[in-house]
């Protein structure tokens, strides 16, 4: 039988489940939204979370404080739903197409590699400015990134500007980019929760991202794959040749495919990458010769 029909791949009728959502974009939401209430609702001071997770202008200069240039991502300003909205409303629209591209782990790399260069940019830039304790929270600067890759991705896909005005996506694009260009040239932003340095940050990421086509999960398995290889012993012990056991072959296809379908429950069909969809293929036809016609 070929390796779609066997029972355990194929889906099941709809079950309730506690599971968190498989996909990314889901839990970044989530996670940013349960951090929103719970910053509202379970302390007394509505700013309190927000403040202790904010990335400051001082926190350059306090090593054991480094873990803001990432958490300041995750919370937003419990007055202003707007901010909140407006950085989820766009994660949910442009997001999911990214992850679909890049599979669910490496969209997440990139999101949280987008999220600390524009603390840092932000931050390095305040330092030197002489802006004192000026704080910085929120999730634009991925957003940005998101939406750039998206307008790369697809330029011309029609999307509705302000849910009204139907506009190729590259205009949204030059218009994100543009707005905060104009924001730093003349000076406004100023050391807000939100700032334009951080935005271009992001767009900044993206871009060289898409133009350069990187990796990230590449690059973090070099270095570990050199040290492992560093680890292993220069003694080789020499082994007889043997002729090829048929069996073992078929051990080692069977063994291979279960680990795919594994991720593919695991992470989805879109995590897989060139080389384990061919050993997919490859496996459908040998069952498919198998069983034989009939």
């Amino acid at each position: 039988m070929g390796i779609y029909d066997r029972d355990y791949y194929r889906g099941e009728g709809p079950q309730f489940s506690l599971r968190m959502p498989q996909t990314i974009v889901i839990r970044l939401i989530l996670i940013n939204v349960a951090l929103w209430l719970a910053n509202g609702l379970f302390f007394s001071d509505s700013q309190w979370l927000s403040e202790h997770l904010a990335v400051n202008s001082a926190t350059l200069a306090n090593p054991l404080q480094w873990y803001r240039f990432l958490t300041y991502g995750f919370v937003h300003d419990w007055s202003s739903f707007s901010h909140l909205a407006f950085n989820m409303v766009a994660l949910y629209f442009f997001g999911p197409e990214i992850e679909s591209l890049y599979g669910h782990k490496e969209y997440l790399r990139l999101y949280l590699v987008m999220l600390v260069a524009g603390s840092l940019v932000w931050a390095v830039a305040n330092s030197l400015a002489g802006t004192g304790h000026a704080a910085m929270f929120g999730a634009s600067g991925a957003i940005v990134g998101t939406i750039i890759l998206f307008c790369l991705h697809y330029p011309r896909r029609t999307i509705l500007l302000m849910f009204v005005i139907p506009v190729p996506a590259w205009v949204l694009g030059v218009l994100a980019v543009g707005y905060d260009v104009m924001g730093a040239l003349s000076g406004s932003s100023g050391p807000v929760q939100t700032a334009v340095s951080v935005h271009l940050t992001g767009a900044a990421v993206a871009f060289v991202y898409f133009h350069f086509h990187w990796n990230f999960g590449q690059l973090f398995e070099r270095p570990l794959a050199w040290l492992r290889r560093g680890k292993r012993s220069h003694l080789r012990v020499f082994k007889p040749p043997v002729e090829d056991d048929p069996r073992q072959d078929d051990a080692d296809l069977k063994e291979r495919v279960d680990q795919i379908l594994e991720k593919i429950y695991r992470q989805g069909e879109a995590s897989l990458t060139r080389q384990e969809r061919r050993i997919l293929e490859t496996a459908s036809r040998e069952y498919q010769r198998r069983r034989g016609p009939g």
